[in-house]
């Protein structure tokens, strides 16, 4: 199994694509309830000296697996919005994309 880091790395990660995700709906990202929610379950299964919190390693496992799914969808976004399609193009502007020319026939036609 490949190593999780610290938790306190996740929940820093984990709060900083609340806020990117936040940003883009033009709110502050500590009044969402993910926030509260995220922010509440590590609280609740921290270690103290008294208690050995099993739950911990799970919690720890599925927050760097939603880190990992948040992270994804924003990156996907991104690169879709940058490399997507913008309809329909003309053979001489695809040829142009590529580095290509097409050749010119003699007597105008095209």
């Amino acid at each position: 199994m490949a190593a999780l880091g610290s938790p306190l790395g996740t929940l820093r990660g984990l709060l900083r694509e609340l806020r990117y995700a936040s940003a883009q709906a033009g709110r502050p990202y500590r009044d969402t309830p993910a926030y509260q929610h995220v922010i509440s379950a590590f609280r609740a299964h921290r270690v103290t000296s008294e208690k050995l919190c099993r739950a911990q390693q799970e919690l720890h496992f599925q927050a760097a697996t939603y880190l990992c799914l948040l992270r994804s969808v924003r990156e996907h976004l991104a690169l879709h919005q940058e490399y997507h399609g913008k309809g329909e193009r003309s053979p001489e502007e695809v040829a142009g994309l590529v580095g290509f020319r097409l050749p010119q026939q003699p007597g105008g036609k095209g």
